[in-house]
C-alpha cells in the first residue's frame, strides 16, 4: 500500500512539473510575442530581422509576402504597427512549435491613414539551437467590434 501511495504521489508531483514547465513556456512565447508587438511599432527593424525565420511568411488583408518585404514595409512605414491592445493569447506547443493566437485590436498606419482593426492573429514560432523564431504571422480580420478606447467606426 505504501508502495502505491508513494507511486501516485511521484505520479501526481511529475505531471505538476510538467505542467509548470509548459506554462513557463508558454509564458516565454507570450512574452516574446508582446515584445515583437513593441518592436514593430518602434519600427525596430534590426531586431525584428534576428526573430524572423529566413522563410517566414506574412499573411495581411492585402497580401502575403516574406520576411525581407514585411522587413522593408516595417523600415519604410508602408505599415506602421503603431498599437496592439491584446485582449487574449492561447499558446499550443507541438514539439519545437509554439502556435499562438492573439485576440486583438490593431491600430495601425497603412497609406497614410489610421485605421483600427479587430484581428486574431496567429504566430508561428519555432524553436532552433535554443532560439525560438518566427515562422508565420497572419492576420484575420475579426467581425466584432473595435474595443480600443471605445471606437468602432474604422
Amino acid at each position: 500500500m505504501k508502495t502505491l501511495i508513494f507511486a501516485l504521489l511521484i505520479t501526481v508531483i511529475g505531471k505538476q512539473t510538467s505542467l509548470a514547465q509548459e506554462s513557463a513556456v508558454d509564458q516565454e512565447i507570450i512574452k516574446l510575442s508582446k515584445d515583437k508587438w513593441q518592436w514593430m511599432s518602434d519600427k525596430n527593424t534590426e531586431v525584428l530581422d534576428n526573430l524572423f525565420h529566413e522563410k517566414s511568411m506574412f499573411v495581411h488583408m492585402g497580401g502575403s509576402w516574406g520576411k525581407q518585404r514585411e522587413i522593408d514595409v516595417i523600415k519604410s512605414g508602408g505599415i506602421w504597427y503603431k498599437k496592439a491592445e491584446v485582449y487574449s493569447a492561447t499558446v499550443n506547443i507541438i514539439g519545437n512549435t509554439a502556435i499562438l493566437l492573439n485576440d486583438i485590436d490593431l491600430e495601425a498606419v497603412v497609406g497614410g491613414n489610421t485605421v483600427t482593426n479587430p484581428f486574431m492573429v496567429t504566430e508561428v514560432y519555432i524553436k532552433e539551437d535554443g532560439e525560438w523564431k518566427m515562422g508565420s504571422l497572419t492576420f484575420s480580420r475579426l467581425l466584432r467590434p473595435v474595443k480600443m478606447n471605445g471606437d468602432n467606426d474604422h
